[in-house]
C-alpha cells in the first residue's frame, strides 16, 4: 500500500507524529512519475524545484508546531487552463505554448493557504474541448487502467494522474462533463460543484455559463475536504455565489436512511451499455439496503441537452477565444505582411481542428439572421431541462445515473467522429445546464476491466448530500479501493 492510498486524515497523523515528512509525500509523488509517467502521459509540466522548495518550508513550519492548512502537505496536479503565476499554463494548445501567468488563480491561491504543494500541470483536450484527452495538442493521456484506452476528457491528465497515484489530489474544471466523465473512465471521484460555488477567477475561459472547477481524488472524503478548502464567494468573479460555506466534512455522516433518490428513465436508454446498466442497478440496491427509497422519474426534455450543450457552448467559446489574436496572448504567426494577417495566420497556426470546429459552430449560430433560430432558441431549451431538475427537487433529495453511456473507448477508436465523441456527454451535460452540482463515483468494474462511474446529482448548493450520500455508498463497498495495475 502506498502513501497516497492512505486516506489525507491518516496522512496528517503520520505528519504529526512525524512519522513522515511533506518532503517524503513529495519524493514519492515524483518516485511514481518517473515509474509510471512514460506509460500515462498525464502532465504537461513538472515543477519539481517549486514543488521541494514548498516542502522544506512545511517541514520547517512542521518542526516548529505551526498552524497547519486543511490540505497541509498534500501534492496535487492541477488542469493546465488553471493559471499558476510564473508556471506555464497551456491549455494543451499551442497558441499558449509560451504563456507564464503572472497571477495565480483564485483556486491556486486557496490551495497555498490550505497549504498544499503544486507538482505540475496537467494535459487536457484543448482548451476543455473534448472527451478524450485526444485534443491535447502536444501528446495524448492514456488509461492506467489500460493504456490502449483514452481516460476521458477533458480532465482527462487530471483523473489518470490521480489513478496512477503520481498525485495525492488533482483539480480538473467540468463545463459538460469534463471532471465527471474522465472520473468514471479512471476509477477515481470526481466532484462538479454549483455553477457559482467555486472562483473561475483564473480559469481560462471556454464556455463562461458552464464552466466550474472542481476536484478529483481517491475517495468522497477527500473530495470533501478539497472542496472545503476552494469553496466560497470572489469578489473577483461576478458570478461567484455568496452563500454560506458548510462544513462538508461533517456531512459524511454515513446515514442515508429516508433519502430519496429518483432514477430518471431517460438516463438509462438507447446506448447505454448493458454491463452499466447492471452496475448502477446494483448501487440502487445498496442505497435500498442503507434505508433510503428510490423511484423511477422522467427528465422530459434529456434528449436535447446535446444539442442545447453544443449550441451554447460553442457560441461561448466563440466569444471567448476572439481574444486569441496574435498581438497580445501567446504565438504570434511569423507569416504576416499586415494586421489581418497576423489576425487570420496566428488563429489557423494556434488552434487545433477540434477548438476551429467549435468556434465556427459557435459563430456561426451567433451570427445575424441565425441567432434567434439557434442560440435564442438554445437557452430557451436550457430554461426547459432546468425545469425538469427543479419539479424532480420538489419531491426528491438526489438523481441517481450513470456517469457515462459506456466505459473508456480505445485511443483513435471515435477521433474521426466527433458526432459519436460528443454523445459520450450525453448523461453528465444536463447537469451543467441546470447548474447543479454532482459527482461521479466508481461502482464497479465492466467485463474489459475497465470502470463504471455511478453518477449522484443534487439540488443546487446541496453539494452536503450529495457527499453525505456518495460517502455512505463508499463505506458499504470496495469499489473505490481498486487500483490500475501499471
Amino acid at each position: 500500500m502506498g502513501l497516497f492510498d492512505s486516506k489525507l486524515s491518516e496522512i496528517h497523523n503520520r505528519l504529526h507524529a512525524r512519522d513522515i515528512s511533506v518532503t517524503d509525500l513529495v519524493d514519492a509523488s515524483f518516485a511514481r512519475i518517473a515509474e509510471v509517467e512514460e506509460r500515462v502521459k498525464a502532465f504537461l509540466t513538472l515543477d519539481e524545484e517549486g514543488a521541494r522548495r514548498t516542502a522544506a518550508e512545511l517541514d520547517k513550519q512542521l518542526a516548529a508546531g505551526g498552524e497547519r492548512g486543511l490540505l497541509f502537505g498534500l501534492p496535487a496536479g492541477l488542469k493546465d487552463n488553471i493559471v499558476t503565476e510564473g508556471l506555464r499554463t497551456t491549455c494543451a494548445s499551442r497558441f499558449l505554448g509560451n504563456y507564464d501567468p503572472i497571477y495565480d488563480a483564485t483556486v491556486v491561491r486557496k490551495l497555498k493557504d490550505a497549504q498544499s504543494v503544486t507538482i505540475g500541470k496537467l494535459n487536457m483536450d484543448e482548451f476543455a474541448m473534448g472527451g478524450s484527452n485526444e485534443n491535447s495538442a502536444f501528446h495524448a493521456t492514456r488509461n492506467p487502467w489500460n493504456a490502449d484506452y483514452v481516460p476521458g476528457g477533458s480532465s482527462g491528465g487530471s483523473a489518470a494522474a490521480v489513478a496512477a497515484g503520481e498525485v495525492y489530489f488533482a483539480l480538473g474544471s467540468d463545463t459538460g462533463g469534463s471532471i465527471r466523465q474522465p472520473a468514471a473512465y479512471c476509477g477515481v471521484v470526481g466532484l462538479k460543484p454549483t455553477y457559482g460555488l467555486v472562483s473561475r477567477f483564473g480559469l481560462v475561459a471556454f464556455a463562461s455559463s458552464l464552466d466550474q472547477i472542481g476536484p478529483l481524488t481517491k475517495n468522497v472524503e477527500d473530495a470533501a475536504y478539497v472542496l472545503q478548502a476552494i469553496a466560497g464567494h470572489d469578489e473577483r468573479d461576478s458570478t461567484s455565489a455568496q452563500v454560506r460555506i458548510p462544513d462538508y466534512i461533517s456531512a459524511l455522516t454515513g446515514d442515508v436512511k429516508g433519502l430519496r433518490i429518483a432514477v430518471p428513465k431517460e438516463y438509462f436508454g438507447e446506448g447505454v451499455s448493458s454491463e452499466v446498466k447492471s452496475a448502477v442497478q446494483a448501487s440502487l440496491k445498496v442505497f435500498e439496503s442503507l434505508g433510503a427509497t428510490w423511484e423511477e422519474v422522467s427528465l422530459p426534455h434529456t434528449e436535447y441537452a446535446v444539442a442545447t450543450y453544443y449550441l451554447l457552448a460553442s457560441s461561448e467559446a466563440s466569444s471567448n477565444l476572439a481574444r486569441y489574436d496574435g498581438v497580445r496572448y501567446g504565438v504570434r504567426s511569423s507569416d504576416a505582411d499586415n494586421l489581418l494577417d497576423v489576425y487570420l495566420n496566428s488563429r489557423s497556426e494556434g488552434f487545433g481542428p477540434e477548438v476551429k470546429r467549435r468556434i465556427m459552430l459557435g459563430t456561426y449560430a451567433l451570427s445575424s439572421g441565425y441567432y434567434d433560430a439557434y442560440y435564442l432558441k438554445a437557452q430557451k431549451v436550457r430554461t426547459l431541462i432546468k425545469r425538469d431538475f427543479d419539479q424532480v427537487f420538489e419531491n426528491y433529495d438526489l438523481i441517481l445515473s450513470p456517469t457515462a453511456p459506456t466505459t473508456a473507448f480505445k485511443l483513435g477508436e471515435q477521433v474521426d467522429d466527433p458526432l459519436t465523441m460528443y454523445l459520450n456527454d450525453i448523461l453528465t451535460i444536463p447537469v451543467n445546464l441546470a447548474g447543479i452540482p454532482a459527482i461521479s463515483i466508481p461502482c464497479g468494474l465492466a467485463s474489459n476491466g475497465l470502470p463504471i462511474g455511478l453518477q449522484l446529482m443534487g439540488r443546487a448548493f446541496d453539494e452536503s448530500t450529495v457527499l453525505r450520500a456518495a460517502h455512505a455508498f463508499e463505506q458499504h463497498t470496495d469499489h473505490h479501493k481498486l487500483r490500475p495495475q501499471l
